[in-house]
Formats: structure tokens, C-alpha cells, sequence
């Protein structure tokens, strides 16, 4: 009966087992789809630009819930007031925030992907400018698109979409700051001009009291007048008619 050799029966287990191990780890790759992300594009785009329309694609991690919002927090130089939404999913609005906007609306159906456009009255002055993105499900679910560099150990979130800008145009100057809209709410007054406000009041009133007084003394000191002059006319009258007869 012939034996073995162990060490030709090692050299084809390691041979296999190096096998077994590549085709697995082919089999997981394929297996993993490409991370999702959020992408804004805008052709030639440049730094100063006015009126230039962002396009967002928004991608899904989830297959049980459709995204139902997205609140993107502006890089410095553009305002809330800035913005101005142009198209997205059938029944989304656009909200201004404090560092920001939001849009939203009926959630999408689930595995669908968001795309949606605004334009921004101007661009900055800068060479790139991340949107970071909080990308809400209709489960609760949040997707965070905010970090400016691969995170490591995992982070809390993935990268921001970032718009590379072309250097400005010959002649382009910065705009004047967007005016923000003024609350319709009226300034409370001060104590000082309640004060002020309470004491000529007061005085108008005395004054109408007075002008009323003084109207009322001259009204009575007339009709006081006019019947004194008809029963002194009467009086005269009936003294003459005497007087004739006698």
C-alpha cells in the first residue's frame, strides 16, 4: 500500500484553500452594491457667478422607505434668501432654515433616488463649496452627507456633495447682500415713549375739555343775551304803546 507524502498533500490544501478564499472574496465584492451618495453638478459653474442653477441627485440606501426631505446647510457667502427652487419630486416646497433650506414633501417611493434643481442668485468667491446634506426617510431613517473628507473609523457620516467652481470672470464683483425680509411684528415702544405717549394724551384731552368749556360759556352767554334783548324789546315795545294811548 502506498503512503501519502504530507508535504505534497499540504502544498495542494493550502492550494485550494487560497482558492475557496479568493472566490469568496470575489463573490462578496459583486455581492455589495456601490455606495449611494449625493451629487450637485452646474455646467460652468465659476466663482462669482450670478443666477446659476444647482443640480441635485440625491441616491437611496433604503429599500423599505422613500426619502421624504432634505435639509442642505449653505456654505459661507450664500444665504437662505438666496435661494430659489426651481423642480423636484411632484408635491416637494422649499423652505428656508437658519443655516439653510430644506426640501420636501410626499416621500418618494421606496428604491427611488431624488433629483431636484434651485438657483442661486450668486455664487462665492471660492475655489469649491460643499453642501452638506441630511437626507430624511419616511421611516425616520437619516442619511448624513456632511463630511469634507473620507471619514475615518467609520465616522458619523459620508462625504458632502461638493461643486468644484472655475476661477471668476473677468469683471465679476460680489453683489449686495440679499435683503432678509422684516417680520411684520411692530417695535414694542420703550417706557420712555409710553411715558411720552400716555402724557400727550392726557394732554390733548385737557385741551378738548378746556375748548369744550370754553364753547359751552360762549353758547350760554349768547342765548343769555339774545333773551335779553327780546324782553327788553318787549318791555320798550309795550311802554311806548301806553304812553300813545294816554
Amino acid at each position: 500500500m502506498t503512503r501519502m507524502s504530507g508535504r505534497p498533500f499540504a502544498r495542494r490544501l493550502s492550494a485550494v484553500t487560497a482558492f475557496t478564499g479568493l472566490v469568496l472574496a470575489a463573490s462578496f465584492t459583486l455581492a455589495v452594491p456601490a455606495s449611494a451618495h449625493v451629487e450637485v453638478e452646474s455646467k460652468g459653474a465659476s466663482a462669482l457667478a450670478e443666477n446659476v442653477t444647482l443640480d441635485f441627485n440625491a441616491e437611496t440606501e433604503s429599500d423599505k422607505a422613500g426619502i421624504a426631505r432634505l435639509e442642505v446647510v449653505l456654505p459661507e457667502g450664500i444665504e437662505p434668501a438666496d435661494i430659489t427652487y426651481e423642480d423636484g419630486p411632484a408635491g416637494w416646497k422649499l423652505t428656508a432654515t437658519d443655516r439653510g433650506y430644506s426640501v420636501g414633501g410626499p416621500a418618494v417611493a421606496a428604491g427611488e433616488d431624488v433629483a431636484y434643481a434651485v438657483t442661486v442668485r450668486q455664487l462665492p468667491d471660492a475655489e469649491s463649496v460643499a453642501f452638506k446634506t441630511l437626507q430624511t426617510y419616511s421611516d425616520g431613517r437619516v442619511d448624513r452627507w456632511i463630511e469634507l473628507e473620507e471619514p475615518a473609523g467609520g465616522g458619523h457620516g459620508s462625504l458632502a456633495p461638493i461643486l468644484e467652481l472655475a476661477p471668476a470672470e473677468p469683471g465679476a464683483k460680489p453683489l449686495s447682500p440679499t435683503p432678509s425680509p422684516e417680520p411684520a411684528t411692530e417695535t414694542p415702544s420703550s417706557p420712555a415713549e409710553e411715558t411720552d405717549t400716555a402724557t400727550d394724551s392726557a394732554e390733548s384731552s385737557a385741551a378738548d375739555t378746556e375748548d369744550e368749556g370754553t364753547n359751552t360759556l360762549a353758547i350760554v352767554a349768547v342765548v343769555v343775551i339774545a333773551v335779553a334783548c327780546v324782553g327788553g324789546g318787549a318791555w320798550w315795545f309795550r311802554r311806548r304803546s301806553g304812553a300813545g294811548t294816554s
